[in-house]
């Protein structure tokens, strides 16, 4: 059967999602994942940092099942990409995603690589919003065109684009488990003192000896991120950090050593270790010196300081700079730090491989899905 053209929106329903309010504390952190545009970063979603429960579901969202094909209909991150994933469990959504509910003539899968392999020209059709976002506008969604086969032709397609991601997925775990490791590691050492010779070591003051209680701003300094708006920004391969990680690409850098990045308005919290040269955005705060700790210790010093609790926002969270580097840190002897840092140089060696390997397996994939999606070449 050969390959036909079709539109969306005689091939899938779509649907429209929602936010329930976030002062009924009866509909939040449950146990189904909310999906806004900050989570559709993969292409498939397993979890999400926000959660609902049944009543959020009932009172101002919707919930969808595994395998569904969600997309970004609505935001800034429509400025310079078209996001979309599958499902792997069931999840809800917020307004600004739609979910792609399949006739009996396309497959999940099937549309969410065709749609994956198009997202560039997807993007290119969303119009204006308000406050400087763009859209796509429904009916804009419903005419996209796909080349659409018979359903065994779909599967083997599928099989061969799902190989690639099998692959990406398994080192994402893998990546998952090393940081696990290196979490619990930091945590049995200096968090609950179980350290290589704690036996020997008195505890003095609530330390064990040799250890000191300093302030955060003392070991590190923080600083706030600079401004790029969306229309100065020239693609390229310099990473973007905002409040939730990176959130696009520049090519050019504000920041060239190994630093930390968290979340500075918005999402609090969040650290990341960034190893090569960045644009930290003004949503965030980066470390601009790191005086008495490694970067690697200060990476899980600041995780585990729950800095979302110095927020100093009203409306909108802020992290307070200035109370966070007043608040107190444990620092221990330089031995220990060292030998920390020597088993997390491992590790995070580790981790760059296994990106890598992620990096090279999207490539490949990337390059092949178009001529795949469209029929070009024979499966």
């Amino acid at each position: 059967m050969s390959w036909q053209r079709r539109r969306l929106g005689d091939l899938t329903r779509l649907r429209s999602g929602g936010t329930p309010k976030k002062s009924e504390s009866r509909y939040w952190d449950g146990n189904i994942p909310w999906l806004s545009a900050k989570d559709l970063t993969t292409s498939r979603v397993f979890d999400a940092p926000l959660r609902v429960t049944e009543a959020g579901v009932a009172h101002g969202t919707r919930l969808v099942p595994e395998n569904t094909v969600m997309f970004v209909v609505r935001g800034m991150s429509l400025a310079s990409e078209f996001r979309v994933s599958i499902t792997k469990r069931p999840c809800a959504f917020n307004q600004d995603l739609k979910a792609a509910e399949c006739s009996d003539k396309i497959l999940p899968d099937f549309l969410f690589y065709s749609l994956y392999s198009k997202r560039k020209q997807i993007r290119a059709l969303a119009g204006e919003a308000s406050h400087g976002t763009k859209k796509l506008e429904t009916r804009v969604v419903q005419d996209i065109r796909i080349e659409v086969p018979d359903l065994v032709t779909q599967q083997r397609a599928i099989d061969v684009a799902s190989a690639y991601d099998d692959l990406i997925e398994n080192n994402r775990r893998r990546i998952a488990l090393l940081e696990e490791a290196a979490r619990l590691l930091y945590r049995e050492w200096f968090v609950h003192f179980r350290f290589p010779g704690h036996e020997r070591i008195p505890i003095i003051n609530g330390l064990p000896e040799g250890w000191k209680r300093q302030t955060l701003g003392s070991v590190l300094n923080l600083k706030r991120g600079f401004d790029l708006p969306v229309n100065r920004r020239v693609v390229g391969d310099v990473p973007i950090y905002g409040s939730t990680g990176i959130v696009g690409e520049h090519n050019a850098a504000k920041v060239i050593v190994p630093t930390l990045i968290t979340g500075r308005s918005g999402s609090l919290g969040k650290v990341c270790l960034v190893d090569g040269p960045c644009w930290p955005l003004n949503t965030s705060l980066w470390v601009t010196e790191f005086r008495e700790v490694s970067i690697y210790f200060a990476y899980f010093m600041l995780s585990e300081m729950n800095l979302a609790k110095f927020n100093a926002g009203a409306s909108v969270p802020t992290l307070d700079r200035k109370v966070a580097h007043a608040a107190y840190v444990i620092v221990p002897p330089q031995t220990l730090a060292d030998l920390f840092d020597g088993q997390m140089e491992v590790l995070f060696k580790q981790k760059k491989v296994l990106n890598q390997q992620i990096q090279r397996l999207a490539q490949a994939r990337d390059l092949l899905l178009p001529r795949l999606m469209s029929g070009e070449i024979e499966v």
